[in-house]
């Protein structure tokens, strides 16, 4: 099977310079939209089900298909792994019957967020897979590094993993954590040996593109 996925292409050669004041925006104005009732009610039953496992949680944001969440759901045996993505028709593709400590929630990520936060949620580990890169310059305001969100997704705490094939993507990411939190990422290129997290991370990596992984261990604040 040929696989021909293309690299990202962007106007910008090197880290967005209005990225700081990005930052600096959202630290100093948080977000108040209001919060859509159909992710009030996903995170509703996401809080029941967690409820009833007395299990460390793992959060699969933007997880698509899900196959991601049973991947790890698998690799977490004593975890309670819940896959959030907005897309009704991604979560619902067939990839078998989810594993008993895993569930697929659909919701907005930034409504979902702000939810797990109000609610005390601490999640062990953090998992960003693959988000759209938004690769026009133009674009910055809807990278999750841009987005007035990010200072509660960084509040949440755990160990955040983000991976992308995007390397720019990943750079700007740790920039913003580091002016958020003052720690340093871990940022690393990985090859993955056939044990693909997603399906887009076998594609890009198929295609013979980099694949850059960021890892920090966040405090709950």
């Amino acid at each position: 099977m040929q696989h021909n996925s293309r690299p990202v292409i962007s106007n910008q050669p090197g880290p967005h310079q209005d990225l700081a004041r990005r930052v600096s925006r959202a630290l100093s104005h948080p977000l108040r939209k209001p919060i859509a009732e159909h992710t009030q009610h996903s995170f509703a039953l996401a809080v029941e089900w967690l409820a009833g496992r007395q299990a460390p949680l793992i959060l699969d944001s933007g997880c698509g298909v899900g196959i991601s969440t049973r991947q790890l759901a698998a690799q977490f045996p004593a975890h309670a792994v819940i896959g959030v993505d907005r897309s009704e028709n991604r979560l619902g593709r067939d990839h078998g019957t989810l594993p008993d400590n895993a569930l697929l929630v659909r919701a907005d990520l930034v409504d979902f967020w702000r939810l797990a936060y109000q609610a005390g949620w601490a999640p062990e580990y953090h998992f960003l897979l693959y988000p759209n890169p938004y690769p026009k310059a133009g674009h910055l305001k809807m990278r999750w590094h841009g987005h007035a969100v990010l200072p509660t997704l960084l509040a949440l705490g755990g160990r955040l993993e983000l991976r992308s094939n995007w390397s720019l993507y990943v750079e700007e990411f740790a920039l913003a954590v580091a002016q958020v939190t003052g720690q340093q990422a871990a940022v690393t290129e990985i090859a993955p040996k056939d044990d693909y997290l997603t399906p887009f991370e076998a594609k890009y990596a198929r295609s013979g593109q980099a694949l850059w992984r960021l890892c920090v261990d966040l405090e709950r604040t």
